[in-house]
């Protein structure tokens, strides 16, 4: 495989916080080309060399520190049980939670050396980038990164969730039932604090998350309450409807904030008589980050202590496999530095 290259900005370093080496600079070029983890369908999370495209006007190149791991539509893209999704195609590169610095870019020198939160990336020459941010180099729009400035950059993986919570509640009123304690799930919790409203309930089946932050976690067998307003479901169960609109308020709202392969149903009669109300909550949108941003700077939202496990890249089917049958596993993070010590 033949490497393109690049020239470097002149400036800032990309290492974590050190100037450029002697012999990092005295090439004075980057290699167009990435490791990169690489779905096929069959439960696999391989580590392959890719080359990349040639950055457009306006392109920067960013080299990854640490990539998030999604136990939704990621879990689905490895195992080969995601719906036909637009975009999509194997083999294909993960992710849309990255982190990393800045090491190229011709129009927008200031980015150089700076942390940024990437959402992804379409740069790969032999593989589909849905959402592509898996990678130890990735080539991205600088209109489409975030800078960051955090006491532990790390956490910036998780902005995407945090974005995706808000979301989910910006389109309506905050959930007074939440169910599912995963990552998603005390985002919501600690957003719908951080907005004022009342704490939230919880439902986790699972003991091991039924840890509460200012806030109650309970076993939905023990919750009789059959008043509840607006309902998020994190869970990711296509069979909860039913139960859902059982505990809910007449006009109640059931909001659909996770990711579902299976197909949708409920018993009509039981949601007719309490003319309970569905909403569906997608992607983020750029406006919803930077409200998240604004709370994590002032102090109401805090990133911290929901990342539980973190693995070298190369040993990503291990990482993988952890993130989706551990319980205990909340946010497994690939960390992509040892692929830095060496050429890419």
């Amino acid at each position: 495989m033949t490497c393109m290259e690049l020239p470097l900005a002149s400036p800032p370093g990309c290492g974590d916080g050190a100037p450029l080496t002697a012999e990092e600079t005295s090439a004075d070029a980057i290699a167009l080309e990435s490791r990169s983890v690489v779905f096929t369908g069959n439960a696999r999370a391989d580590l392959r060399r890719l080359e990349l495209k040639r950055p457009e006007r306006g392109d920067i190149i960013i080299d990854v520190r640490w990539s998030g791991v999604s136990t939704g539509t990621e879990k689905l893209l490895w195992s080969g049980d995601m719906p036909p999704f637009p975009g999509m195609g194997y083999p294909l590169v993960p992710g849309y939670e990255a982190v990393g610095k800045v090491v190229w870019a011709d129009d927008h020198p200031d980015l150089v050396g700076r942390w940024v939160f990437a959402p992804g990336a379409h740069c790969y020459e032999e593989a589909y980038g849905i959402f592509g941010a898996s990678s130890s180099r990735i080539i991205i729009a600088a209109d489409r990164v975030t800078p960051i400035e955090f006491e532990d950059p790390q956490n910036g993986v998780l902005l995407a969730l945090a974005a995706t919570a808000y979301h989910a509640i910006a389109g309506g009123r905050p959930p007074q039932l939440i169910v599912g304690h995963g990552v998603l799930g005390r985002l919501l919790a600690r957003l719908t604090i951080a907005l004022g409203a009342p704490p939230p309930v919880v439902w986790e089946i699972d003991p091991e998350r039924a840890d509460g932050e200012g806030y109650a976690v309970i076993d939905p067998a023990c919750d009789g309450r059959t008043d509840y307003r607006v309902i998020f479901d994190v869970s990711g169960d296509a069979g909860l409807l039913d139960t859902l609109v059982a505990h809910a308020a007449r006009r109640g709202e059931i909001v659909l904030a996770g990711f579902y392969a299976e197909r949708l149903s409920f018993d009509f009669a039981p949601a007719f008589i309490k003319e309970a109300r569905l909403r569906i909550a997608a992607e983020w949108k750029p406006e919803d980050l930077a409200s998240v941003l604004k709370l994590i700077d002032g102090d109401c939202l805090s990133l911290a202590d929901l990342i539980t496990h973190t693995c070298e890249a190369e040993n990503a089917t291990d990482a993988y496999r952890t993130a989706f049958t551990d319980s205990s596993c909340l946010k497994m993070i690939l960390d992509w530095r040892s692929t830095h010590d060496r050429s890419v």
